[in-house]
């Protein structure tokens, strides 16, 4: 038997109706997993599960909703038996703008949905199966939860928050119950149609892979995190998106093709191509320090990028 078979095991996967969620919870079926799949409305809930097909169920379960919640782990270790697997994906961003701009309203809505309702499902699967029988958990976070955006403020601090979460629950729930997060990129759903939909080539190019993430790219990785074959990983985010937070892959890749990437020759001296503020200038010698950094030629460029500045070949 291969250690990504869930044949057995019993999944249940919030914010499933479509996008990653749907994803997700088609990939752990195809594994064998019994999936319990949960939306706002049932009628979607239902539409998603027979999508999937095989013995997934659908729950209509608003995912801050506590007395849903416990219907809905209760319905899976009625039918299935257990309740092995927590995937908390619901998620929300209704507010769009500068965080010292949302008010209470849009704050409280956003930290329920993507930080409260993933602690509570957690809490509940671990008091009715997974705290004597073990199991895995995995929090959909999101690199904006690595990093900070001019307009999702609000989003990625919850992510952020999250992310801590899961390192605090993987120690408290240790050694029985394994929890990790992933942190998918610019991934092709509805949620995040605002950040590639009018400008996908420009989107796609920025990432080092070259292209934007699908739903399939998370799921083949909750599958995995899942599974017995990550039966030693816990407390751990999962980075899921093509290279996209390494930084602007098309500034880079242009800028090696300008300067170039070959290291001189000992009998060469090198000159040293940067740019800065829009200009390239090419120059013998490094350029000047900065005070506490050092030359582009030892550890550390000068420049905040150390690809900026490249040794090349003179000529």
């Amino acid at each position: 038997m291969s250690s990504l078979d869930l044949s057995g095991r019993t999944a249940i996967v919030t914010g499933a109706s479509r996008g990653i969620g749907l994803a997700i919870a088609q990939r752990l079926a195809d594994a064998g997993a019994n999936v319990v799949l949960t939306s706002r409305k049932q009628d979607s809930a239902d539409a998603a599960a027979a999508e999937v097909g095989g013995t997934a169920i659908g729950v209509a379960a608003h995912a801050v909703e506590e007395d849903q919640a416990r219907r809905c782990i209760d319905l899976a270790l009625e039918k299935f038996g257990g309740v092995d697997i927590l995937v908390n994906n619901a998620g929300t961003n209704p507010a769009f703008g500068p965080l010292i701009e949302q008010d209470h309203g849009r704050f409280a809505k956003v930290f329920d949905v993507n930080l409260w309702a993933p602690l509570l499902w957690t809490s509940l699967a671990v008091k009715a199966w997974m705290g004597e029988h073990g199991g895995a958990v995995v929090n959909t976070a999101s690199i904006g939860g690595m990093g900070f955006e001019a307009n999702l403020g609000l989003y990625n601090t919850t992510k952020a928050a999250l992310i801590h979460v899961t390192k605090q629950l993987a120690l408290e729930l240790s050694p029985r119950v394994r929890v990790n997060a992933i942190c998918p990129g610019v991934v092709r759903t509805r949620l995040a149609e605002a950040l590639w939909k009018e400008h996908e080539q420009l989107v796609a190019g920025a990432t080092a892979l070259g292209r934007i993430g699908e739903p399939d790219d998370v799921a083949g990785a909750v599958a995995f995190l899942v599974s017995d074959a990550a039966s030693w990983i816990t407390g751990e985010t999962m980075v899921i998106d093509g290279g996209q937070i390494l930084g602007n892959a098309m500034m880079f890749r242009s800028q090696l093709a300008s300067c170039g990437s070959r290291t001189p020759s000992a009998s060469a001296p090198a000159r040293y191509c940067c740019a800065s503020s829009g200009r390239r200038r090419c120059r013998p010698n490094p350029p000047r320090r900065r005070r506490g950094t050092t030359s582009p030629g030892s550890a550390r460029c000068w420049w905040r990028n150390p690809a900026r500045c490249a040794p090349v070949r003179p000529g």
